[in-house]
This record gives C-alpha cells, sequence and structure tokens, in this order.
C-alpha cells in the first residue's frame, strides 16, 4: 500500500538499509507506522520558508551526526536510567517531498504526523526551519484535538504580515485554525517585538534570565494544565554564544546550562508531539549548534521516558 511517507532510503534494498543509522546510532526503521516503537524521530530537511539566513534543510543530518557523541552514556547524566530501557525508539529517516513543491510538503508532513498520533506514538522531529511546526500541529491535533504549545524562541512566530508559507507566522495561523489554545500555551526567550494581545503568556529573555529554572518549568505546566502539549524548540532561543548556526541569530539568549535544567522539571506535561528547528550547519564550523540541537532532542525523549514509570 502506498503512504505519503517515504524515505531517501526507500528506494534501496535490506542489505543496505541494514547498514545506515539513526539518531543516537539507532538502525533506521521504515515502518514506523508498525511495530512497538513509542517515539518516532523524522528528519525534516525544508528550509522553503526562512526570512533570513537558508541552510537549515541540513540541520537533520546534522543532528543526527552530533547525536553519535551522545550515543555512548549508557545512563544519561543526570538521568538514573538508560533511555531504551524505558522508552522504545525509532528513527524513520527523513521525510520526502516533491523539491519546490510547498503543498506537497505540508500535505505529507500533516499526514506523517496524523498517522503516528493515531498509531499512539510521539513524533520528535528535527528541522528544518520553523515553518514546520505548522503542518505537524495539523496532523496531531486531527487525533489529539486543540493542543498547548510550549515554544522556545527569540521571536514570537505571530507575524500576521507574512504569508502562510513563512517560518515567522506559525502561531498566528495556528490558533486560527483552532490547532492550539492560547490560552494554556506559553512561549519563553522571545526577545524580539510581540503583540500580548495574542494571549500567549511570554516568559521574554530579559524576564526568563532573572528567572531559576524551576520558576520558568512552573509557569510552563501551570499554564498547560492538563491540555496535550506540543513542545516546539526554535535553536535560536539560547544565546548565539551557545547555537551560533542559525538563521536569524539574537543576543541575550538563555544558556544551554538553563534550558536542560527546564527541560528536565517537564515530566507532568502530556507530551504529544516535539520539534528542534532551525539548526543550520553551514553557519557554525565548530557544530556546536548541532550539538545543542542533538542534546535537547535526547533531553526530550528523556523526559518521555522519565513517564513510564
Amino acid at each position: 500500500m502506498s503512504t505519503p511517507y517515504q524515505t531517501l532510503n526507500h528506494a534501496y534494498d535490506n542489505s543496505l538499509v541494514s547498514n545506515a543509522f539513526g539518531f543516537l546510532r539507532l538502525p533506521l526503521d521504515f515502518t514506523p507506522y508498525e511495530g512497538d516503537a513509542q517515539a518516532v524521530i523524522t528528519g525534516v530537511p525544508f528550509d522553503m520558508a526562512v526570512s533570513g539566513r537558508s541552510g537549515t534543510r541540513y540541520g537533520p543530518e546534522a543532528m543526527r551526526r552530533m547525536s553519535m557523541h551522545l550515543a555512548w552514556e549508557h545512563c544519561r547524566f543526570p538521568w538514573q536510567f538508560c533511555l531504551t530501557d524505558k522508552l522504545k525508539v525509532c528513527d524513520c529517516g527523513d521525510l520526502v517531498y516533491t523539491f519546490g513543491d510547498v503543498n506537497d510538503f505540508v500535505d505529507k508532513l500533516s499526514t506523517h504526523a496524523q498517522k503516528l498520533a493515531s498509531a499512539h506514538k510521539v513524533p520528535l522531529s528535527l528541522g528544518g526551519d520553523h515553518f514546520i511546526t505548522l503542518p505537524l500541529l495539523r496532523g496531531l491535533s486531527q487525533v489529539h484535538g486543540k493542543l498547548a504549545l510550549v515554544h522556545f524562541d527569540a521571536h514570537s512566530d505571530t507575524y500576521a504580515q507574512g504569508s502562510i508559507c513563512d517560518h515567522g507566522t506559525m502561531f498566528h495561523h495556528a490558533p486560527q485554525e483552532g490547532l492550539i489554545d492560547v490560552a494554556h500555551s506559553v512561549q519563553i526567550g522571545i526577545r524580539t517585538e510581540y503583540d500580548p494581545q495574542d494571549g500567549f503568556l511570554v516568559l521574554s529573555g530579559p524576564q526568563a534570565n532573572e528567572m531559576t529554572p524551576d520558576e520558568i518549568a512552573a509557569a510552563i505546566i501551570a499554564r498547560c494544565g492538563d491540555l496535550p502539549v506540543y513542545l516546539s524548540f526554535d535553536i535560536d532561543c539560547l544565546d548565539p554564544a551557545y547555537a551560533p548556526g542559525t538563521g536569524t541569530p539574537v543576543l541575550g539568549g538563555l544558556s544551554s546550562d538553563v534550558i536542560l535544567k527546564v527541560l528536565r522539571k517537564l515530566q507532568p506535561l502530556n507530551l504529544v508531539g516535539m520539534d528542534v528547528v532551525e539548526v543550520s550547519p553551514p553557519y557554525d564550523h565548530g557544530d556546536i549548534t548541532a550539538l545543542a540541537g542533538a542534546t535537547l532532542a535526547l533531553e526530550m525523549l528523556y523526559v518521555l521516558a522519565s513517564k513510564q514509570d
């Protein structure tokens, strides 16, 4: 049966596929809707919606490559268990779409997310520019209903003046389409212009930098309540000192240490989808940003795993 989901390896024979490795050196699994995986990693190499520097199409490959440096640790510090002892994870490769066809991309990614959610799996998507979150929300909301959004970013991405295919307008369109509930959504690290009337709880960059990680996490948990939660992490939430390889860097961001501590406190959330976006390897010769993205993705998986007791 044909599906809207394909991988770059779909034409290869099994003897070659068995030698291909994904995130954390997991063997690639090209049957993501089947099997017993609870979390499914998908690469989304898309950057046709950027307003600044392109290059995030190379983000999934770079984060997978840098995740090799994280694969050796049996029980990742400071967690006290092995990830795969508690959570079944698979990497299903990269989504393939007709080059230059945004509508085809949106349809395939939305359908992929909807099918994963219908199979009771949590998608973790590696971008790609931030526009990818909109089709992911569309797919997940078909199964989970209206979602709470936890959004780490330097930008609010609620800019109504942009087109729908724009990495700065997703969270203007998502509430209008009934995908997210802004009254239960929070944006962390914002340090560019935003409109308070959009309805989000905004913990700005300066404000968040004055808060403790416990205080930030508590505000997020209180805001989301019992709703299903989508967690979207734009790497430019981090200060450029920690993540220079991104298209629209903004000074005054949070540190990687603070963000890791916040993420580890989010176990109470009902996470149904997650992404790490806007990693642009061409602007970071040392792969610092890709390492940050891979590490954040791994921490998200550990948060999911910690809820399996």
